[in-house]
């Protein structure tokens, strides 16, 4: 049995195949997790929830920013852009069932392999959080997805306030915030107010911010945390620290890592892209 972890797909679906195929992926055998982003801006996102979903528990996924743009483009929430590949699922045949398996996906996965943790999330964690409280804010966000109120939520969801952290946080400012940090975090301030504007690669940090993952006093540090959504970062592959978003949808790649019989032990497993987009 193999464990892989994959990036950013976005409605890739030609490179997601060839991927799998390049491992020779086994849904008997093998257990893959995507990292956020399944849909939007490549051709075929239809495809890759419809392949993830006749996969079962072999392929388990997270929700990035994106899936919830879809979510909520689904409900009225929120309007699609000149740039959205949304319609395949929005105007599929079997689009509620695309929908409802959307919902239920997470915003954040552990997995232990080989005596070590592996916390996987689409976009970064906050400082003050532990892995335990990565878990349970995801599964906060989780409820509301999966409850009646959904639509009220995703009509609520989107905004830059509150950009802190605070335990004392409750109803809506509170899973805005979770959701933004699991979702669209790249970088903060030291003292971990989030920013939403800058989307360099880590070493072009604006004056003031940090990457999520050098905040000091992470709370986090040591335990191995796989991430996407940062297309200008690309491949990172720390001892805690791995990036997975090579810019698949821009003519990059599509990346897994396979992990041996410990997490330390890690393969980059790469597929060329056809470019659905250009960046910018």
């Amino acid at each position: 049995m193999a464990l892989y972890c994959i990036g950013d797909i976005q409605g890739c679906d030609p490179a997601l195949e060839r991927l799998l195929r390049t491992v020779d992926f086994s849904p008997s055998r093998d257990t893959v997790y995507l990292l956020g982003d399944l849909v939007n801006r490549g051709p075929r996102s239809a495809g890759v929830l419809r392949r993830c979903m006749q996969a079962g528990d072999s392929i388990r996924c997270l929700l990035g920013n994106h899936d919830l743009h879809l979510l909520a483009a689904s409900e009225g929430a929120r309007k699609p852009s000149r740039r959205d590949t949304l319609a395949d699922v929005l105007q599929a045949p079997d689009r509620d069932a695309l929908l409802d398996w959307l919902r239920a996906q997470p915003l954040a996965r552990e997995h232990r392999h080989g005596g070590g943790q592996l916390l996987m999330v689409h976009a970064g964690v906050l400082p003050d959080w532990t892995a335990p409280d990565v878990l349970a804010h995801a599964a906060e966000v989780a409820a509301q997805l999966r409850g009646a109120a959904m639509p009220q939520f995703l009509h609520a969801m989107y905004g830059n306030a509150p950009d802190r952290w605070d335990d004392a946080l409750s109803g809506m400012e509170r899973w805005r915030a979770i959701v933004n940090a699991l979702t669209r975090l790249r970088f903060c301030t030291p003292d971990g107010r989030m920013d939403f504007e800058s989307s360099e690669s880590a070493g072009a940090a604006p004056e003031g911010l940090v990457p999520w993952f050098d905040a000091p006093g992470r709370r986090t540090r040591g335990t191995l945390i796989a991430f996407g959504h940062w297309s200008t970062l690309g491949w990172m592959n720390r001892p805690d620290l791995l990036a997975l978003d090579t810019g698949c949808v821009w003519g990059g790649c599509l990346s897994a890592v396979r992990f041996g019989a410990t997490l330390a032990e890690r393969e980059h497993i790469t597929v060329h892209c056809d470019q659905a987009q250009a960046p910018g």
